[in-house]
């Protein structure tokens, strides 16, 4: 069942989960940890690594969404360059989203390749 904490598992092995506050260590992300500002509405944050071959296509999907939905922004974070960030975190493996809302809260968080659907969804959350 999902719901708060609880990974929503999707055929293509991605993990979509909703979060609720400070369970994954942090409450709110900003420009001091992203190294940019956060989107008007939301903001997709992606943790990616050099050697991961489904980053590539989490960025195109991601950049995609952006995009199309105004006041959305994506931020892409490299882990290894941010082991402080993913530690505090909870960032197990690369790729992993994390949607935010417009005051930084971690709505949403998914492990693996997301689909463009579920990005879409995911940010209906966020932009309430």
């Amino acid at each position: 069942m999902a719901g708060p904490g609880r990974p929503v598992l999707r055929d293509d092995g991605s993990e979509w989960e909703a979060t609720v506050e400070g369970q994954h260590g942090v409450r709110r992300l900003g420009a001091a940890e992203l190294g940019t500002g956060l989107g008007e509405r939301a903001t997709l944050v992606h943790f990616s690594s050099a050697f991961c071959r489904p980053c590539a296509a989490t960025r195109r999907t991601l950049g995609e969404v952006a995009s199309m939905v105004e006041g959305v922004a994506h931020v892409e974070i490299d882990a290894e360059a941010h082991l402080g960030l993913v530690r505090a975190l909870r960032v197990a493996s690369t790729p992993t989203v994390l949607v935010l809302d417009a005051q930084g809260r971690i709505v949403r968080r998914a492990a693996g390749l997301p689909r463009r659907a579920d990005v879409i969804a995911a940010l209906g959350e966020a932009v309430r």
